[in-house]
């Protein structure tokens, strides 16, 4: 049976600048089966979870909910969840946990100040902390979204949980669904597509290292879709792994072209060219969908500025 990833895949699909777009998540553990809208359509209260989707909407700050893998049978709500808050823009990036017996107490978090990077409101209203546990491994496994979540993401979190990665969940939705097995990786927000459970656990000892492996990587969820790309890029010219390293600093005109700014910490700049483009042939964006041609996002030219007081003739 043919599906939205097997068409992906035939057709060699890039998959660098297709990330989702968050510069801060914020996860909610619930158990129990979920629906494609999984904050208003699982066993969260609905009300709880429309007043949630109202306080994040335009802070920067995605809301996701998140199970450990297994079996999905409804015992009722857990006496505590797990909560994170992640923020990935480089030069600012933290992971804070806490646990809570009552949901609703994320609606006393200031969202806009989450959506920024302040943790404090995280801390305060939670009791959380900086997580000090292993990288979390987020896979996509919301087959109500698309069947293949499903098939293919719960194989690879089991797989994952049951050698021994402690900072494996099911997520709700990563966007992307015929890049299937798709995974986030936090802190630092890199989002993958295509997932094998040995490359998962090269990609998440390179976060402990500090460092980012960009093989079948989609982008850091702290950029826009052209940056996302432009930043692999430079990352791939430079030979550059280290996590923090690089930030898009500016994005100048608008689709289908655009100029984007990466800068290193060490104080080099690179100005990249990235023109959306078709998908060709049409192809299913998800399964049962129409055919289609996605935007892709391709990169036209890499090219390091020199600084100007280098610039000037002796």
């Amino acid at each position: 049976m043919s599906t939205c990833t097997t068409a992906s895949l035939h057709l060699d699909e890039p998959l660098a600048g297709t990330a989702a777009t968050a510069r801060t998540w914020l996860l909610l553990e619930q158990p129990g089966p979920w629906g494609a809208k999984a904050l208003t359509s699982s066993h969260l209260d609905p009300a709880l979870g429309r007043a949630l989707e109202a306080a994040a909407q335009d802070t920067g700050v995605r809301i996701a909910l998140i199970r450990r893998p297994g079996r999905h049978a409804d015992f009722g709500p857990p006496a505590e969840r797990h909560v994170y808050a992640a923020h990935t823009a480089p030069g600012n990036v933290w992971l804070h946990s806490a646990m809570t017996s009552d949901p609703e107490q994320l609606l006393n978090l200031d969202f806009t100040a989450l959506g920024m990077g302040d943790h404090h409101t995280f801390d305060a209203a939670l009791g959380g902390r900086s997580h000090t546990g292993d990288p979390l491994a987020l896979v996509c496994t919301n087959g109500k979204r698309d069947r293949c979540c499903a098939l293919l993401g719960r194989p690879l979190a089991a797989e994952l949980a049951a050698s021994g990665v402690d900072g494996a969940w099911e997520v709700t939705h990563l966007g992307g669904h015929r890049f299937s097995p798709t995974l986030l990786v936090l802190p630092y927000g890199y989002a993958y597509g295509r997932a094998e459970a040995h490359a998962v656990k090269e990609i998440l000892q390179g976060v402990r290292e500090g460092r980012v492996v960009t093989e079948g990587c989609r982008g850091n969820s702290a950029w826009e879709r052209p940056g996302q790309a432009a930043e692999l890029a430079v990352r791939t010219a430079a030979r550059e792994h280290t996590a923090d390293a690089l930030s898009v600093v500016h994005t100048d005109g608008e689709a289908p072209r655009w100029e984007v700014t990466v800068a290193h910490t060490d104080g080099r700049v690179w100005r990249v060219v990235v023109a959306q483009g078709a998908s060709l042939p049409p192809r299913p964006e998800s399964c049962g969908s129409a055919l289609g041609s996605p935007a892709r996002m391709d990169v036209v030219s890499v090219r390091e500025l020199i600084p100007a007081v280098l610039a000037l003739p002796c």
